[in-house]
């Protein structure tokens, strides 16, 4: 159950870190699968007629080693805790990315986040096109991230609150035009963890996977939890962003 202080600070952040909420079980065994996969199974899941996306693990997407983790009563509680009992869709499907190290003496280039759903050409959706698709990114790290600049996951705090007064003065059409380079008033800050760790997100939250200068692959799952009635409040989220979550109706009544 999250305090009424995990709900508020969603509200104002944007976010929150839920540390150890996943069991070393389960995360071992996603682990064992995804390096088993990435050893001898290989980039575009072993059908390249298939994926033309050179990624690892994609015959993975929909295991229940993968999507049982998000489905588990523990990430169920906490996500209905935000967006009311009763309202979270299944998980059918998982994001698995690992994120490898740099070559050695490379240098992480500066940071820019984005919103998902947006189309810039080369991201699979032509620009012009944007969508509405989840209410909140769930992601679950698999191993120890314990240090900035080693793939972690990143997030602009208090950007959702931007992006909302942004889309409210001018319209959320204007992503049409691809992701708006709006000024925030906290910079990008990446989130170190531990194997368990579960972060939960808000869908408007600006966000990127970071670099990773450590010596290790960084391990995690990422999911895009939906409101079950998310298709009937469709775009109108850009410009009322609270509309989906029914548990945080209190703090939200105390933020405006």
């Amino acid at each position: 159950m999250l305090s009424h202080q995990q709900k508020t600070q969603f509200v104002q952040s944007g976010y929150l870190h839920l540390p150890g909420l996943i069991s070393r079980e389960a995360t071992h065994a996603a682990l064992r699968a995804i390096n088993h996969s990435i050893g001898h199974v290989g980039k575009t899941g072993g059908d390249p007629a298939r994926f033309t996306v050179d990624q690892f693990c994609y015959e993975l997407t929909a295991s229940p080693l993968m999507t049982d983790i998000f489905n588990s009563p523990v990430m169920v509680e906490v996500v209905e805790n935000l967006i009311g009992t009763g309202n979270m869709d299944p998980v059918k499907g998982v994001q698995i990315a690992p994120r490898f190290p740099l070559p050695p003496g490379e240098s992480p280039q500066p940071y820019h986040g984005h919103l998902d759903g947006i189309g810039v050409g080369f991201n699979g959706m032509d620009v012009g096109v944007y969508t509405r698709d989840f209410t909140l990114f769930a992601v679950v790290y698999l191993v120890d991230v314990p240090k900035p600049e080693s793939g972690n996951f990143m997030v602009w705090p208090r950007s959702h609150l931007e992006f909302q007064a942004y889309f409210r003065e001018v319209g959320h059409e204007v992503l049409r035009q691809g992701i708006p380079q709006i000024e925030h008033s906290q910079e990008g800050i990446m989130l170190t963890g531990k194997a368990g760790d579960v972060i939960l997100a808000h869908h408007l939250l600006q966000h990127t996977a970071g670099h990773n200068i450590s010596p290790h692959v960084r391990h995690a799952l990422i999911t895009r939890i939906r409101h079950k009635n998310l298709d009937a409040v469709g775009k109108r989220a850009f410009t009322d962003i609270w509309r989906e979550w029914e548990g945080l109706e209190e703090q939200v009544r105390a933020s405006v």
